[in-house]
């Protein structure tokens, strides 16, 4: 018998729904953990965390854990280190959508958390991340999302730009260039995925325990575009939230005081990127119509991210 592993999405031959390697990244062992929770009580789980856990956003989410002997996942409000979002009661295949998109993030040399899907007591697929703001016994490490950088209240999260960000990374980020490759990056991939919930309180920077402000891996990352159709960007570039050129991202990446070759460089991996996320949404959970919209999108796309990284190969200089 042949299956689809729930986290890397390729083939497993013989019984169970993971290779040993995918679950020891991210349940920290081979032994997958039993599960006992089901879709209707979680989504009342989740509405009693609001206001008592950090998460926040349009879909349901859960802070879960391991019991000490590593061998059930269960409610955690304190000290959980996963996050765990079930199906959506509104927007379908949600879990499905962020896993393909995170899986693909990788593929584009974005830096994500230990993620992939779980089936819960009653069938349905959930996403769950290892959260990335826990030391390993629990301790909370320091994290602030833009709109705290930039003094913002939440309800103002989509009212910046991927300059501003830049900024920010410039003022609060202990390796700005560093950091500004990593937002640009970030900003490129959720452009070419048609993602436009990628707002200020989903951009991070993260204190590690040495003290050092990084930009936190990427989180959050969807399709949008597969429920909400033609989606905007929700951090214009150069002032555009759609057809963003090829000199706009070149121009960004001036901003983000990157070099023409580090750009490139970036731009390059993202478009070498297309034929592997292609294999991996047709391979994805998702439904059939929503697998051949994703594919239509990466490839219409491709192309601008593919001249914008010739621009740069050929010594473009901004303005």
């Amino acid at each position: 018998m042949t299956a689809r592993c729930l986290v890397c999405l390729a083939d497993i031959r013989g019984e169970g729904e993971y290779h040993a390697r995918c679950a020891r990244a991210l349940f920290g062992s081979t032994r997958v953990p039993t599960i006992d929770l089901e879709l209707a009580r979680l989504h009342t789980v989740a509405q009693a965390m609001v206001g008592h856990t950090s998460l926040s956003g349009i879909q349901r989410k859960v802070s879960v854990g391991l019991t000490a002997d590593r061998a059930t996942l269960r409610v955690a409000v304190e000290k959980g280190h996963f996050i765990l979002k079930p199906q959506a009661q509104v927007f379908p295949s949600l879990p499905e959508n962020e896993h393909v998109t995170m899986r693909l993030a990788e593929a584009a040399g974005v830096q994500v958390p230990p993620n992939g899907l779980v089936r819960l007591r009653d069938g349905s697929l959930a996403y769950l991340t290892r959260r990335f703001d826990r030391t390993a016994d629990g301790g909370k490490l320091l994290q602030e999302d833009f709109c705290q950088l930039g003094e913002l209240a939440p309800k103002q999260k989509y009212e910046g730009s991927a300059e501003l960000c830049a900024r920010l990374v410039r003022r609060h980020a202990s390796e700005p260039l560093v950091a500004a490759l990593g937002l640009f990056r970030q900003v490129v991939f959720a452009w070419w995925t048609g993602n436009g919930d990628m707002h200020l309180k989903n951009l991070s920077l993260l204190r590690g325990e040495d003290g050092v402000h990084r930009l936190s891996p990427a989180y959050d990352l969807l399709c949008t575009d597969l429920v909400v159709e033609d989606d905007l960007l929700a951090l214009p570039v150069g002032g555009n939230r759609r057809g963003v050129t090829p000199r706009q991202w070149l121009d960004f990446a001036s901003y983000c005081g990157l070099t023409p070759r580090a750009a490139g460089r970036a731009l390059g991996q993202v478009h070498a990127a297309l034929t592997p996320a292609l294999a991996l949404v047709a391979r994805s959970f998702l439904p059939d119509e929503m697998k051949a919209r994703y594919a239509r999108l990466l490839e219409d796309r491709a192309g601008t991210v593919e001249a914008a990284a010739r621009k740069a190969g050929s010594g473009y200089v901004a303005g």
